[in-house]
């Protein structure tokens, strides 16, 4: 999870920007003024210091308006809280740790009480009924790091204004991770090093934020006023380059894995299954075990 990557033939290269973020800010619609609750962005965050207070707050939304609170568990609950660790699926040893970490544990009951708490819309992150659910208002939050803003503003655009930034529960943590790599045939590696060393530079990474709104990983370029200063008026002018970068300055970086995708998938598909299929909640933390342990052999 670092700024770079060694440069070798064949091997990765550096992290894209616009994945390398803090990921979980809220985006409530503001509708929620005229049921009780607070609409800014500052008093929102503080209605869910924790992630129980999260989904009792989801509680009483859904009790206000009769609307789903989030789109769905699994990503919104679960894979938020536990990117928010210091270690997750494999310890600093790269020894597979996803069964015995309580942190993973902790974020998966997290994950089965919300499936099961009726505040959510059942709808699977990036499917057409969740990107149409984003743009009908079928629920009023989804977690959020930088790159999703582009994604709302595409699935959603008549809903301008009527978003805004909270921070998630717990503290940040991390969503995704893009790479640019150079492959080991390629005829000219060392322009495309250069290539990438001057895209992935710190102003070539506020460049590409002044035009795209993708979030520098490079902490230097923080205090720019491009940066610093930026609003985005399609949710309420929120200020967006404090708000992100704000909370990348406390990052915990952990380890990721060779099968850390596919393990983050069978939890994923666990909670599901409990939120959306009828699935026993009491058996979902063993039933993820044992369809890690067959698609990953060990």
């Amino acid at each position: 999870m670092g700024d770079g990557a060694e440069h070798r033939q064949g091997r990765r290269g550096p992290r894209h920007p616009d994945r390398r973020r803090r990921h979980g800010d809220r985006l409530p619609h503001r509708p929620v003024r005229r049921r009780g609750l607070p609409t800014d962005r500052d008093e929102v965050s503080a209605l869910w210091p924790t992630w129980d207070a999260f989904i009792e707050t989801g509680k009483r939304y859904k009790k206000a308006t009769g609307k789903a609170f989030i789109d769905n568990a699994a990503t919104s609950v679960f894979y938020q809280a536990v990117n928010q660790g210091a270690q997750k699926y494999y310890d600093d040893n790269r020894e597979p740790v996803y069964d015995t970490n309580p942190a993973v544990r902790s974020a998966f009951d997290l994950g089965i009480k919300a499936a099961t708490s009726g505040i959510t819309a059942g709808k699977t992150s990036f499917e057409n009924a969740w990107s149409a659910g984003m743009a009908q208002g079928d629920f009023a939050a989804v977690a959020a790091p930088s790159w999703m803003l582009n994604t709302i503003r595409s699935n959603a655009p008549d809903t301008k204004g009527k978003w805004d930034i909270a921070r998630i529960p717990g503290g940040s943590g991390n969503w995704g991770g893009s790479y640019l790599a150079i492959p080991k045939r390629a005829q000219n590696p060392q322009a495309a090093w250069d290539y990438i060393k001057e895209m992935q530079s710190p102003q070539g990474q506020l460049e590409h934020f002044t035009r795209s709104g993708a979030l520098p990983s490079t902490p230097s370029v923080y205090a720019d006023k491009r940066l610093a200063e930026a609003q985005d008026p399609f949710f309420a002018n929120a200020p967006t380059g404090k708000i992100y970068t704000d909370s990348l300055l406390d990052l915990k970086p952990f380890h990721i894995g060779p099968d850390s995708s596919t393990i983050g998938q069978e939890f994923l598909n666990a909670i599901s299954n409990v939120e959306q299929a009828g699935g026993d909640p009491d058996t979902a933390w063993d039933d993820a075990l044992r369809n890690i342990k067959t698609a990953i052999g060990g």
